[in-house]
């Protein structure tokens, strides 16, 4: 099973919306959990991975209703802190400007506070996020960027790391085992191998039916 990011999403009683990351446990290589960003708005939502029930032709397809979807975890936090609004007298009038918008005296407490609001990320403890994009690097250097994953429906585990465009070498599929996967920090994937040992690895047939 391929898991594909940037997919239409379908629940059982229509589309609901993109993946936008998968979830991953880096010690068992295990895909966990799908990002799916709501169609018609911002929210995003932590699906996990046992909900998918197939996925084909650039979608990828749900075994819950969107109000299902509506009920689980939502991936972006908002909180809010407070900060002190800097700003300055412009030539002595008596405006005064500060973060993004003007202020007019005497309207302005000096001591003045905005509450400002700050997006977290709700990723599991011990867990990475890896969206469609994310950079490979071999040992030697750059080869390119993340499409998908491809998971043993099994049991869930990563088998194969897939960069389809972008890449060193055109616009074949270059099939990457999981055993050649290094560390992964912040936005990039570290292999084991250079860039010789990846052009020869043997082909490793995808039966996506979409170009």
């Amino acid at each position: 099973m391929e898991i594909p990011v940037q997919a239409q999403v379908e629940c059982k009683d229509g589309l609901c919306g993109r993946s936008i990351y998968v979830l991953i446990n880096p010690v068992t290589d295990q895909v966990t959990h799908l990002v799916v960003k709501e169609d018609g708005s911002d929210t995003e939502y932590i699906v996990p991975v046992e909900y998918v029930t197939e996925t084909i032709a650039s979608t990828i397809r749900l075994r819950c209703t969107k109000t299902n979807l509506k009920k689980m975890h939502r991936f972006i936090k908002t909180t809010f802190i407070e900060e002190k609004v800097p700003y300055t007298s412009l030539g002595g009038g008596n405006e005064m400007y500060g973060r993004g918008a003007y202020y007019y005296l005497p309207y302005v407490d000096p001591e003045m506070t905005v509450q400002v609001p700050v997006e977290h990320k709700q990723i599991p403890p011990g867990e990475l996020a890896v969206e469609r994009g994310t950079r490979v690097e071999a040992t030697d250097g750059y080869v390119g960027h993340v499409d998908e994953f491809v998971v043993n429906p099994k049991n869930g585990h990563i088998t194969h790391l897939v960069m389809r465009e972008g890449h060193l070498w055109g616009q074949k599929d270059v099939i990457i085992p999981v055993s050649a996967m290094g560390d992964t920090l912040g936005k990039t994937v570290f292999l084991k191998l250079d860039k010789h040992q990846i052009e020869s690895l043997p082909a490793f047939p995808l039966h996506r039916r979409w170009s």
